[in-house]
């Protein structure tokens, strides 16, 4: 008689086969996947303190609130043709290294030099609010997102590429609980370094160095990281790659034209992309607009070289870690959670995080929003983490770097739109950055529904 175990293990092999799933990869040590998640800790210090610190930058050195979109409408138009492009050149970029780490080892010390460049752009002498001013930012804050980027994408690819089906929210998880500790780090850095005796705030139109030794600190968690993961990760040869993803050897050698892969992409591409849409456009309304809504509703101010929007810039570094944490301990539990469960996981963790964006957007509270960030640090993990879980279980190892670097046009264009929209809606609501996070609420819920539609699998 077989035992529960055998039962057990015959069902779900039976309910990932008519899912589509293949577990034809073996089944990889614990200390590979850490190691080939661990430089996560250094990327997401470097998207972290971009997403918590870059409106109090931009503000600081003279930005008018009507347009901050300008800032973060250049990042992601380069990432939709940059990500593609590394995708597709990835595939077939066979060396002694890998093909995903000679990409790492290019993108890490680009990104070490921006981030240490940045947080000077007030101290250079360029004037408050001056074109000059403004255009350098927009160029560094854009060189930063590229090259974060282009060291995010091979873990991506990495997990593709080598996690077979059981372990593959384990290893999505852990690449994530990395990612979180990392945040919590950079996020709690300006507060840490103002308790310490640090200045937190500065000169007219000059980042504060709370903020500058923020970024030089995170610049060498990234460069460190990142070679830990490089030195431990060992990737499969083409050989042994095609014969884990039950593909030709020569199938690698030569990757079809981005447009004949886009128009072949599976089902679950184009349904994600709906819910990626929604979902992205909530959460750069938060990235750009909670700092001046928290600081006009809880500091009862709006200038940006004062003591209380400084301070607002610093609670919210505080809630970016308390998010972080969240995040961490719902990616925990996830790890645990079945593979056939996913969009249920997946609606949960964007409806939390709408509920934070609506409680953060309204509060009086500095309290309230932090607790609130728990549910917002519940919804990062999932938008992180789902969507490119299901996309990976969707295709067939073929072309695994293009369709990941395509479908970061998902997350890109919502930024895109985003930006746009909000030279046209910020007047509408009254200038309110209140109103602001308020419509990405709306935008959050709409892609808690719009995962109904989703189809995972081959």
């Amino acid at each position: 008689m077989e035992s529960t175990e055998k039962v057990e293990a015959t069902s779900a092999k039976k309910k990932e086969k008519s899912l589509g799933f293949d577990n034809a990869l073996p089944k990889l040590p614990m200390k590979t996947i850490l190691a080939m998640t661990f430089g996560c800790i250094g990327v997401n210090m470097a998207f972290t303190l971009q997403g918590s610190q870059m409106s109090r930058i931009t503000q600081t050195i003279g930005v008018n609130p009507n347009s901050l979109g300008w800032f973060f409408l250049l990042p992601p138009l380069l990432g939709m043709f940059v990500q593609p492009l590394l995708g597709k050149y990835s595939d077939s970029t066979w060396t002694r290294w890998g093909r995903r780490i000679p990409y790492l080892i290019v993108g890490a010390p680009i990104t070490v030099i921006v981030m240490v460049l940045l947080p000077f752009t007030g101290s250079f002498g360029f004037g408050y609010g001056s074109m000059t001013a403004l255009v350098y930012a927009a160029i560094a804050i854009a060189l930063m997102d590229l090259f974060s980027n282009v060291c995010l994408a091979p873990y991506k690819m990495l997990a593709g590429d080598m996690v077979n089906e059981d372990q593959k929210n384990l290893a999505w998880s852990w690449q994530q609980i990395f990612s979180y500790a990392g945040g919590i780090l950079a996020a709690l850095l300006p507060f840490i370094l103002t308790k310490m005796g640090i200045a937190n705030t500065a000169a007219k139109g000059q980042v504060p160095l709370t903020v500058i030794w923020a970024y030089l600190i995170g610049a060498a968690m990234l460069l460190i990281t990142s070679v830990v993961t490089i030195l431990n990760v060992k990737e499969y040869n083409p050989e042994t790659y095609a014969k884990y993803h039950k593909i030709k050897s020569d199938a690698q050698k030569v990757t079809p034209s981005l447009w004949k892969l886009l128009k072949k992409a599976p089902r679950a591409f184009w349904e994600l992309s709906v819910v990626q849409l929604f979902s992205w456009i909530g959460i750069m309304y938060t990235w750009t607009y909670a700092t001046g809504a928290m600081a006009n509703n809880i500091w009862h101010t709006t200038n940006p070289a004062s003591a209380g929007f400084q301070a607002a810039g610093n609670w919210y570094g505080v809630m970016t870690a308390f998010y972080s944490v969240a995040a961490l301990i719902w990616g925990l539990f996830y790890a645990k959670t079945k593979a056939n469960q996913r969009k249920l996981w997946y609606s949960v963790g964007l409806f939390a995080d709408a509920i934070s964006i609506i409680i953060v957007a309204t509060t009086h509270s500095q309290w309230i929003a932090l607790i609130a960030f728990a549910l917002y640090g519940i919804g990062n993990f999932t938008i992180n983490t789902l969507p490119f879980t299901m996309l990976t279980t969707s295709l067939d190892g073929k072309n695994n770097g293009s369709y990941l670097g395509l479908f970061n046009i998902a997350v890109c264009l919502p930024q895109i739109i985003g930006s746009l929209a909000s030279f046209v809606i910020f007047p509408m609501v009254g200038s309110s950055q209140s109103m602001m996070m308020i419509i990405g609420f709306v935008a959050m819920v709409i892609g808690g529904f719009s995962v109904a539609i989703v189809h995972e699998g081959k």
